[in-house]
């Protein structure tokens, strides 16, 4: 018996070392802004260089979430977002552009 609740004392004691970082809102906010954007719409990029080596170079890329697919509300995307990763609602609105 003494070896068993020697090692549940030393299971709990490891367990709790094991607690996850803080959950910073703002940085949550941030992240889910960006996911409540891609939500609006396709997003994309392009890209025009030059260099000595290769010449001229262009590139392009375009990307649509699954969350735009859907069809579903930016606001939504941002609120279940939060509420996801911190267990509240938002702090503050999302600024969507």
């Amino acid at each position: 018996m003494g070896r068993s609740f020697a090692m549940v004392v030393l299971l709990v004691v490891a367990a709790s070392g094991c607690t996850p970082p803080p959950v910073d809102p703002e940085r949550v906010a941030q992240q889910c802004e960006e996911r409540a954007r891609a939500a609006q719409g396709p997003t994309g990029s392009m890209t025009i260089g030059m260099n000595s080596r290769s010449g001229p170079s262009v590139g392009a890329a375009i990307g649509v979430t699954g969350d735009f697919l859907a069809g579903r509300d930016p606001m939504q995307v941002y609120f279940d977002c939060v509420m996801q990763r911190t267990g509240q609602p938002p702090i503050r609105p999302p600024a969507l552009r």
